[in-house]
């Protein structure tokens, strides 16, 4: 049994993947060829925005939006302390500083109290400017952007959306990577919408942003890649993994809908014993991970190593804090214990999930997890 079942989604659309890469091949246009135009165009569609730029990763896509703002030195960038370090890596080597704020004990996405009482602290301690709140839809789950943007408008901060686990995910109608004032994603191959290597996108309804972006990713680029004005980067999405997102595009919402339902099945039959999934009113979660809650880490322990016993693959998605790890060890964490974060860690493992796990498998996953 595989975590994330890859072959399985494969052998459905096989035909027209091969067909759109076999296309590639013949054309070999391989970089920044017709298919990444026509994703970037049918990507904007489907999330609602007027630009999709594609990118080389979810990382990159993160650090050309801290470049085309500007952010940097004597900038706070705040973000839940619970992601995955790309969140705001690319702010941190740009010279900008992360304030990690508390996620919340429901959904796990960033805490709106914690977070105010972080941009509370950097401006009474005055070395920092409040530069940009950071919104992670964890693990697909939408953020509260109704709250996010509210405290945003208050504090003239920039709202950015990292999407990476969001694709095919909503929030009261509006589809995940619309949000904020600009917004990012991941094409890792383990994401709702995932190529098969690394790619990326960043999301505007902005013209000018739009035209900095795409000079961004190609060295600065003026009227051509040898017209350079200003300090860029390479980090363009190959032709080949277009083609191949233009047809997983093309069954996104079917699968979205298949992962509604098998989510369902986990929640119903698992509720008593574990931590269930929280999506709230008005939300559709994306699953890029169905993660689960222990009573403890005695018990979150002792479950993974009875369902690997039993075949069944686990992760703990993730096992440390932001504020815990070394490269960020100087980074001021204000008054904030961070309370659920630490719960979340000690007790979370994800079990197997995809649009296309089979019956036989959901039945022994939860016979596994019920049986231990």
């Amino acid at each position: 049994m595989d975590f994330i079942d890859l072959k399985a989604q494969y052998k459905t659309i096989r035909k027209k993947i091969n067909k759109n890469i076999q296309q590639v091949l013949d054309d070999a246009n391989f970089i920044m060829g017709q298919s990444v135009e026509e994703f970037e165009i049918k990507l904007a569609e489907y999330i609602g925005v007027k630009y999709a730029i594609g990118c080389g990763s979810g990382t990159d896509a993160l650090q050309l939006i801290y470049m085309a703002y500007g952010i940097g030195a004597g900038d706070a960038v705040f973000c839940p302390d619970m992601t995955f370090v790309a969140s705001v890596e690319p702010a941190y080597m740009l010279g900008a500083i992360p304030i990690f704020c508390d996620i919340n004990k429901n959904t796990y996405n960033i805490c709106t109290d914690s977070l105010e009482r972080q941009i509370h602290t950097v401006i009474k301690q005055g070395r920092l400017r409040p530069r940009a709140i950071v919104a992670v839809d964890f693990v697909g789950n939408p953020a509260d952007y109704d709250k996010l943007e509210k405290i945003a408008a208050e504090y003239n901060l920039l709202l950015i959306e990292d999407a990476a686990q969001g694709i095919g995910a909503s929030y009261k109608g509006k589809k995940c990577g619309s949000f904020g004032n600009i917004a990012a994603t991941s094409f890792f191959p383990s994401k709702p919408l995932g190529c098969y290597g690394d790619g990326g996108a960043v999301f505007t309804d902005d013209i000018d942003l739009y035209s900095i972006l795409c000079s961004l990713r190609v060295h600065g680029k003026g009227s051509s890649k040898y017209d350079n004005v200003r300090v860029g980067i390479n980090s363009r999405l190959d032709t080949i993994q277009a083609a191949i997102l233009l047809i997983k595009l093309s069954v996104l919402e079917d699968e979205i809908s298949k992962r509604q339902k098998i989510a369902s099945k986990y929640s119903m039959a698992l509720k008593d014993k574990y931590v269930v999934p929280c999506i709230e009113k008005g939300a559709i979660s994306a699953y890029a991970q169905y993660t689960l809650l222990a009573e403890d880490r005695k018990q979150r322990d002792g479950v993974c190593e009875y369902l690997k016993s039993k075949g069944v693959p686990t992760l703990v998605y993730y096992p440390r804090p932001m504020h815990t790890m070394e490269v960020f060890k100087y980074c001021h964490t204000g008054e904030e214990d961070f309370v659920n974060t630490m719960g979340y860690a000690e007790r979370t493992f994800s079990i197997p999930f995809s649009a296309y796990l089979s019956e036989e498998d959901q039945e022994k996953i939860i016979e596994s997890l019920l049986n231990f």
